[in-house]
């Protein structure tokens, strides 16, 4: 038993390496009071927002080469973890941005006040699920962002697909939750422990029933992949990403995805790895259970339903949200490899996703602004009467193809990679072949910006220069990334190796 001492030293270290949670904390507690004081301030909480971001973000690069458990090892500070929350806390700062430059959020709802101060609850959560090895944590973690996303997801309420989107959002999460903590409860039964270190150390001591832990482990998957959009917990994306605001959609194809991998791939290497940290980059699970093949499984479904059922859709966020499904399965078919080039690749992947899809979904928004609409068939000519923005979104369609030489052709590039070393040459096939489907439906949308109506009298649609000046940010990284990639193959590797605890 810990004297109390000893339990203060511990605890003022363990809070010494939770500074950019609390920084979060204290900007959403800030935010929160700046609204209530000022609520007539149209953007005062979205410009606190950014500030407590940078500040978490100067935290977090204090943070990088550290690599210890804090809060009795329910906590983990490794740099696996750190680059996955750089990946959230640019998304979050991205998402931020564009919402200035998002009309809907400001003609439909009363205010925008709340809509930053949740955006930061819900950077929160997913830096709060990126680091946890404890179930209950993971849980409650998983439960403090998707609360926030549930408010963010119908925040236009006076919409009617928004409320729909929010509703539908709410009771396919209450389900999956409920899935996943009862997955906990039989984990916790054959285990005797909520912590993944401990229960890694059980695993490797004792026998188990094969039934009840693929049981268990297969009722948690149901949480994970309920918040990476993969097949067969997909069902709630397309509604929401089509009902929600532009940014939110784009916010949870990203940064909620982000933190959804961070922790389904610390939980398979944290609860199955059978050898001595360190020793190989090539994990050897506990028991019998062929993981691999489960989440292979799971890649091809989520890669060909979300491919195949996106060239049917007619509206441009449903598209992207099938893709989104999609993309998913790429990166799944990289976690299916079970070792430190599959995760290396899976964060290159993340870090080139992020800037070319919020940047698709930024178009997206723009040209809502302008025309009102997101259906395909009403961005005929679009090319021509707004020429930047056609070519962005021509190079974010590209990229999310994955064709050269953009940043998602890199990303693709080391997934097929991993998947290919590691000997699943049948998973690489089926990788290549729904790669090749996805052009069609990407095609479409720059078929009708520049061969659909081109003899059109219909006005040029203008834009300020801050929103064109946002939309290089995300369109010149798309560009560069896929040239010079070398410094995010490096952080990437670097950060791959998960911690396993001392």
């Amino acid at each position: 038993m810990l004297g109390l001492d000893q339990f203060i030293a511990e605890l003022n270290k363990s809070i010494s390496m939770f500074l950019p949670e609390t920084a979060l904390v204290i900007a959403f507690l800030v935010a929160l009071l700046l609204d209530l004081m000022f609520k007539k301030s149209k953007n005062l909480t979205g410009y606190t927002a950014l500030i407590g971001f940078l500040v978490t973000g100067y935290f977090l690069f204090k943070q990088m080469n550290m690599q210890s458990t804090a809060f009795s090892n329910m906590f983990v500070i490794d740099q696996f973890g750190i680059f996955m929350k750089w990946v959230i806390l640019l998304s979050s700062i991205g998402v931020v941005l564009i919402s200035f430059f998002t009309n809907e959020l400001y003609e439909k709802a009363k205010g925008v006040g709340e809509y930053f101060t949740l955006i930061i609850g819900m950077a929160f959560g997913m830096f709060l699920l990126v680091g946890s090895s404890n179930l209950i944590i993971i849980y409650l973690a998983i439960e403090t962002m998707s609360l926030s996303s549930y408010v963010l997801a119908g925040y236009t309420k006076e919409v009617k697909r928004a409320s729909e989107a929010s509703l539908k959002y709410v009771i396919f999460g209450a389900v999956s939750s409920g899935i996943m903590i009862y997955g906990i409860s039989i984990l916790f039964g054959l285990t005797g422990s909520l912590n993944l270190f401990e229960i890694n150390r059980f695993l490797a001591a004792n026998p188990v029933n094969n039934f009840a832990l693929f049981l268990s482990v297969i009722m948690i998957l149901s949480g994970f992949g309920y918040k990476i959009s993969a097949v067969p917990f997909h069902f709630w994306t397309p509604d929401v990403y089509e009902g929600a605001p532009v940014p939110i959609t784009a916010y949870l194809s990203v940064a909620s995805k982000a933190a959804g991998f961070a922790i389904l791939l610390r939980f398979f290497k944290v609860t199955f790895l059978d050898s001595v940290p360190g020793n190989d980059s090539v994990w050897t699970l506990l028991g019998s259970i062929d993981w691999h093949f489960v989440i292979a499984i799971l890649a091809v479904l989520s890669m060909t339903l979300g491919n195949l059922v996106a060239l049917w859709q007619t509206n441009v966020k449903r598209i992207l949200a099938y893709s989104s499904i999609a993309h998913a399965g790429y990166m799944l078919m990289a976690v299916s490899t079970m070792d430190d080039a599959g995760v290396a690749s899976v964060l290159i992947y993340f870090f080139m996703y992020m800037v070319m899809n919020l940047g698709a979904f930024y178009v997206v928004a723009l040209i809502a602004n302008n025309i009102g609409s997101e259906e395909i068939d009403d961005y005929n000519g679009l090319g021509y009467r707004a020429p930047i923005l056609g070519i962005c979104m021509t190079l974010f369609l590209i990229s999310l193809t994955g064709l050269p030489p953009t940043a998602g052709f890199i990303g693709k590039l080391y997934v097929f990679s991993a998947v290919v070393k590691a000997g699943y040459i049948w998973l690489a096939v089926v990788g290549v072949i729904n790669s090749v489907i996805s052009l069609f439906y990407y095609v479409k949308i720059f078929r009708n910006m520049y061969l659909n109506d081109v003899d059109s009298n219909k006005s040029k649609l203008t834009y300020s220069p801050a929103s064109i000046v946002l939309l290089f940010v995300f369109a010149i990284p798309t560009l560069y990334l896929g040239i010079f990639f070398n410094d995010i193959v490096k952080w990437a590797s670097y950060s791959a190796n998960i911690f396993m605890g001392k």
